[in-house]
């Protein structure tokens, strides 16, 4: 049965990709070689290994229980991990927030943005760069987003649970300078928002220093009372309502810190696919 005729027979998942979408994705993907070698094996259908690694993402199930009418769980998490750590994922997110943000009639680097963190647990799996968030009692790590105005995903940062936030916050600005697609997406930002965990003189003058941002603490005021919406800071904490849809970060299941970039990477990707 050749390979038109296998995707024509399966039936579609949620997690699928469109039309439209497979159109705007394959404008940012690295160049994949297609070319057979004498008898080796046919090249994969790359729509249907993003299909597998959406479904993954989506869903939260394991490498190894995809499902049998998808690619090979080997072939697909070897695309998932070797463009994760040459940093096709980040590329192709900075792709499509420009594609996204024009589209909305803004300019394609934003010039202002919203930051936050957010505590996860881990699993049993293990792996490097876990800790214990002592202030929401969790043991795991804790991932550093930063957004434009609208809500959309620049930057992600993971380390240690055990990390305080202003050192954390200093990893994902000096990992912003080293990433050259990162450092040119947000080379025209002015003004970001934090809320209170990152105020401080030592810290503006960080962010002043190496990037000549000016750092606006947002506060609740002394009169509110109960769950109150912050002015700009509701745009970051619903990107991480954005992001929980996929259950695959409702925890961190991976031993790598890179593939943990990787998965928030792609849990955007899809929502900016299917959104924008």
């Amino acid at each position: 049965m050749s390979t038109n005729q296998k995707k024509q027979k399966r039936k579609s998942y949620p997690s699928d990709i469109s039309q439209n979408g497979w159109k705007k994705l394959q404008q940012a993907m690295p160049v994949v070689k297609t070319a057979r070698k004498a008898g080796g094996r046919p090249p994969a259908d790359m729509r249907e290994v993003i299909n597998a690694i959406f479904y993954v993402v989506k869903t939260g199930c394991s490498w190894r229980s995809l499902p049998h009418d998808l690619p090979c769980w080997q072939t697909v998490y070897g695309y998932f991990n070797r463009w994760g750590r040459d940093g096709s994922w980040e590329a192709i997110n900075c792709f499509l927030v420009k594609k996204a943000r024009a589209r909305a009639g803004r300019q394609a680097r934003p010039t202002a943005g919203c930051l936050d963190s957010q505590s996860i647990k881990t699993t049993a799996c293990g792996g490097r760069h876990r800790g214990y968030d002592a202030g929401k009692q969790i043991k795991g790590r804790k991932r550093f987003i930063l957004t434009d105005s609208q809500g959309l995903l620049l930057a992600v940062w993971v380390c240690a649970a055990s990390v305080s936030e202003k050192m954390g916050v200093k990893c994902l600005l000096r990992y912003l300078r080293r990433s050259f697609v990162l450092k040119e997406l947000c080379s025209q930002m002015k003004l970001v928002w934090v809320d209170g965990g990152y105020r401080g003189d030592d810290l503006r003058r960080f962010a002043e220093k190496l990037w000549g941002w000016c750092w606006q603490v947002v506060l609740r005021t002394d009169e509110a009372k109960g769950f109150k919406v912050l002015p700009r800071r509701w745009v970051v904490e619903r990107t991480f309502a954005w992001m929980l849809h996929a259950r695959r970060l409702s925890k961190d299941y991976e031993k790598n810190r890179i593939n943990s970039l990787s998965m928030v990477y792609l849990a955007m990707i899809s929502v900016m696919i299917r959104r924008y």
